[in-house]
């Protein structure tokens, strides 16, 4: 009986480790050339369909171009809209300059290889994503037949089938999305004439009474607090999620002449970045780059944080570094700078053609 005992014993030892050989086995570390890392949106040049999404570690000041025809031999053949991802899943939003050839690529984002796609007419015209639970949210202009941005929907994607489920209709161009507590905020395009933030109760997958804001709005994120920031035309919105009602708002010195946009919160929640830009009699993009506080009582426009424009902002939650584009030309490739929140340079990165947007794993 002992031996028995003994021997049973020995056989339970050796099926726990078996079993936590097993569970290891099933469950390894993500593996692939892109587990952590910054990935670069390069919108490209709308006319030559060569948006591109570079990559490089935090500790490197070199990037690897266009990772996706690397991994899969061909080129996303389209300006990148946008790039999200979660648990190793990867959507990159694609605009084609011809009709009918936009598409949702579905990558595994730590190989970059691609998995699937959505094209026409489920996907006409993407602009941004995100990625909440097992599904996915993408604004989409339509097919904006008529350049007026009156048409517009987001498309709710099932990322287990990978398939579009539903087109929640919301017009005049809809734009940057922030999703909060089952409620999904959608922005419109400035060009059309949407003055109003959307809201989308995700369980429903309806849209419900919108905010009216006087100009198009841009929700930028939550804040600290829990409280939802707004861009709209020359004014910054602060929005209670649970009444929609607006608490504060602050005045962007716009001067009647130049936009505000790439708005991005700091590391902790407190502080908001953004560029305040205009063009010159030459076609030429000027402006500057300020940050405020979100308890200000008005924003500080004197002295900029830094004393150019970009064309894609973001703050790294890993380091705090703030991630700035830099678009020389639609002809050349660009350049990722990284800032301190103070406004002293680290270093700058080549990258694509017009990087706009950053993503950070």
């Amino acid at each position: 009986m002992k031996m028995k005992k003994q021997l049973a014993s020995s056989l339970a030892v050796a099926f726990s480790a078996v079993l936590v050989w097993s569970c290891n086995q099933s469950d390894p570390d993500p593996k692939g050339d892109y587990v952590s890392g910054v990935f670069v949106s390069n919108e490209g040049n709308f006319s030559q369909n060569n948006g591109s999404v570079s990559f490089f570690p935090r500790e490197r000041n070199t990037a690897d171009a266009d990772i996706f025809a690397a991994a899969n031999g061909t080129a996303l053949q389209g300006g990148v809209q946008d790039f999200v991802a979660a648990d190793g899943k990867g959507i990159l939003l694609v605009d084609n300059s011809v009709a009918g050839q936009d598409k949702v690529v579905f990558v595994d984002s730590y190989t970059f290889k691609s998995e699937a796609s959505i094209g026409a007419p489920d996907i006409e015209n993407p602009r941004e994503a995100v990625i909440t639970g097992s599904k996915a949210y993408v604004s989409c202009w339509g097919t904006n037949a008529d350049l007026k941005y009156t048409t517009g929907y987001i498309a709710v994607i099932d990322l287990a089938t990978k398939k579009v489920t539903k087109k929640i209709n919301v017009a005049d161009g809809p734009e940057n999305l922030v999703y909060s507590n089952g409620k999904l905020f959608v922005g419109s395009t400035p060009w059309g004439a949407g003055n109003k933030l959307t809201i989308i109760n995700t369980t429903t997958e309806e849209a419900g009474s919108p905010i009216a804001t006087q100009g198009a709005a841009n929700p930028v994120g939550l804040d600290a607090n829990g409280k939802l920031w707004v861009n709209a035309n020359d004014k910054v919105l602060r929005i209670n999620t649970e009444t929609n009602a607006t608490e504060t708002t602050l005045a962007i010195a716009t001067e009647g002449f130049k936009s505000p946009g790439n708005f991005t919160f700091s590391t902790d929640l407190r502080s908001i970045f953004f560029v305040l830009s205009w063009f010159d009699s030459n076609g030429r993009e000027l402006g500057a780059t300020y940050k405020f506080g979100i308890g200000d009582a008005q924003i500080a426009m004197t002295t900029p944080l830094i004393p150019r424009v970009f064309t894609g902002l973001a703050v790294d939650p890993t380091q705090g570094l703030l991630y700035a584009g830099v678009t020389p030309s639609y002809a050349q490739a660009g350049y990722a700078i990284r800032y301190r929140t103070d406004g002293s340079v680290v270093d700058s990165i080549k990258v694509g053609v017009a990087p706009t947007g950053f993503f950070f794993q």
